[in-house]
């Protein structure tokens, strides 16, 4: 993990949505991802900085279908605030979502949310991939644990699957130990 001082000039909410996040469906440790990304949003708000809201579109039938309880964001976006709806993991693909933050000026963003390994992971890796620098702090992203498969492995705990995630990144992107450590600015 590094430490982060430079500030970020976004923060990217990805898909932390009602399915994800409370109840019977929300991922392990769901309390923990709602309070860091709720001081995220606190401090960018504070900081006048971009926020941007990934909404994932759930198919039909899927918890987070579009339209239903379990699709609708945790967090309301307040005005000014960005929402992009998505259908993919990556929070880039077939959206507009690298023009705005470049049109905002970002050089830096901040990636929070769920799944850890999915959309967390794919949003950051193209951001890094476009140029930005990218901050993921390790306490405000989670996942479900995998099951295990037969012949393959036991199953991998929620924690290893997200600081794998981390890892996969490579050592262009910055992991923080805590949402604390984002400083957000121009």
């Amino acid at each position: 993990m590094s430490a982060s001082t430079a500030p970020v000039q976004a923060l990217i909410v990805v898909d932390v949505q009602a399915a994800f996040v409370t109840g019977a469906g929300a991922v392990p440790d769901a309390d923990r991802v709602r309070d860091r990304t709720e001081k995220l949003l606190t401090a960018a708000r504070a900081a006048g900085v971009l926020v941007v809201h990934l909404q994932n579109d759930g198919p039909p039938g899927a918890d987070d279908e579009t339209g239903t309880p379990g699709w609708e964001l945790h967090f309301p976006p307040q005005e000014g605030e960005v929402v992009v709806h998505k259908t993919v993991d990556d929070g880039f693909e077939e959206n507009p979502l690298a023009e705005r933050l470049k049109e905002a000026g970002v050089r830096g963003l901040a990636v929070c949310g769920v799944q850890s390994e999915m959309c967390v992971r794919a949003t950051a890796q193209t951001a890094l991939e476009l140029g930005f620098r990218v901050v993921v702090p390790h306490d405000a992203h989670g996942t479900y644990d995998i099951p295990a498969a037969e012949g393959i492995s036991e199953a991998v705990p929620a924690v290893m699957v997200s600081r794998v995630a981390e890892w996969t990144l490579g050592d262009e992107v910055e992991v923080v130990a805590e949402a604390a450590e984002v400083v957000f600015g121009q």
